[in-house]
């Protein structure tokens, strides 16, 4: 494994970063007073689970939003590095070995967090909603055509520099498409995906939907793939990934509310992050897909019926 070492220096790019790690700071020494209080109380160590069920319940109140700062992961790295610090202290104890049990930190002086796995993003700026990125242009665009005076030339090329500003939102938006779609082959053989009623998430989500083009990803997704080799499997959009539990196969119905980013499953206890957990169901009902044709003898087309 290849560890780097970057210096960020303070600036407001890194904004965001500082504020993380801020957080991260916070909650390290929640989880020591946690660890203090339940140690003054039963005269003995909190379960590291039993705090991580509980701070994901935090996360829902106001006062403890500074938990959602940071990724789930980076929370559960932080209960678990304390746990271990509290276990050393007591077997040094056993042993007669001077030592001190974990201590508060000052926030200032707090300066890391962990992330367990790739594909964190630090900027706060970086979208694919490129409608979104261009609104002020297109609102000053359309203004300057509602005040030109009808047939004249000077509407007509205030039309055509509308026309242009919505083209240029496409281009950027089609590159976008392109580009990540061409990756995606280039690093995977087998490509799981939903087949989403984007029809039905546009009428809940409105013009953010519409501004993705999932639709024309997909589209592009499978053409590449078809030329390259590669296989794209869409699973069945009642296929109840956001519902399943990827360590138990526990299905829990409550997730179905879009506003649950996290849960807790009641059979086996494992927290979830909604997106994360929801994948690896996808891959594996893919994957299942993808053996089931193989063993009838039969090839699978891009979009995961028989060929």
């Amino acid at each position: 494994m290849k560890t780097f070492c970057f210096k960020l220096y303070k600036a407001k790019r890194n904004q965001k970063l500082h504020k993380q790690i801020n957080a991260a700071g916070l909650t390290y020494n929640y989880c020591i007073a946690l660890h203090k209080r339940y140690y003054r109380l039963y005269h003995k160590s909190l379960n590291v689970y039993q705090l991580q069920k509980h701070l994901t319940k935090l996360k829902k109140i106001k006062r403890f939003s500074y938990l959602n700062e940071i990724g789930s992961q980076a929370v559960q790295d932080i209960t678990q590095r304390i746990d271990r610090a509290y276990k050393l202290f007591f077997d040094n104890l056993k042993r007669k070995v001077r030592t001190a049990p974990p201590s508060f930190k000052k926030i200032k002086k707090y300066k890391s967090f962990t992330l367990k796995q790739t594909g964190y993003k630090l900027c706060d700026n970086a979208t694919m909603l490129f409608f979104k990125q261009n609104i002020n242009l297109v609102a000053k665009a359309n203004k300057t055509l509602s005040k030109k005076k009808k047939g004249s030339n000077n509407r007509q090329r205030a039309k055509l520099a509308l026309a242009r500003l919505h083209k240029k939102i496409n281009n950027q938006r089609k590159e976008f498409h392109w580009k990540t779609a061409q990756r995606i082959v280039g690093e995977y053989s087998l490509i799981c995906i939903e087949d989403l009623n984007v029809k039905a998430i546009q009428r809940r989500f409105g013009k953010k939907i519409s501004d993705l083009g999932f639709a024309e990803f997909v589209n592009k997704l499978k053409y590449i793939a078809e030329r390259t080799g590669s296989k794209v499997i869409e699973i069945n959009r009642f296929y109840p990934s956001s519902q399943l539990c990827s360590a138990c196969g526990c299905r829990n119905k409550e997730t179905k509310n879009l506003n649950i980013r996290e849960w807790i499953c009641p059979s086996c206890g494992v927290v979830h992050q909604r997106d994360k957990n929801a994948a690896i169901n996808i891959l594996r009902e893919g994957l299942r897909i993808a053996c089931s044709m193989k063993t009838c003898g039969r090839d699978i087309d891009h979009s995961g019926e028989n060929s």
